[in-house]
């Protein structure tokens, strides 16, 4: 069974018992009940919703946070002698999710 989810503004394809990197959360420790699902599938059938599938849940697990990599971005001018590098690195929240509940 798996599921398409929505997490912040980003579209996730799920399953159950996998760990998934997803943009910051609120929620720093703890169970937590994922309710914009969109698109809902086992084994013979398919739930898909308009927007989302009416009913269906997602219980997973935050794990913590977890730091990416460091992304630099580099603004170079020529024959001015100016430029500059600026560093980013993103917050992830690591989920483990529970279980798929359709409707």
């Amino acid at each position: 069974m798996f599921a398409i989810v929505e997490i912040g503004k980003k579209q996730y394809f799920v399953e159950k018992g996998h760990t998934y990197k997803v943009e910051r959360l609120s929620q720093k420790e703890g169970d937590i009940t994922l309710d914009k699902v969109l698109l809902v599938a086992s084994d013979d059938k398919v739930d898909l919703g308009l927007p989302y599938v009416k009913g269906a849940k997602i219980t997973a697990h935050v794990n913590g946070e977890e730091k990416g990599n460091k992304v630099l971005s580099y603004k170079y001018r020529r024959r001015k002698k100016s430029r500059r590098i600026r560093g980013h690195r993103q917050i992830y929240t690591l989920l483990k999710i529970s279980d798929i509940i359709a409707s």
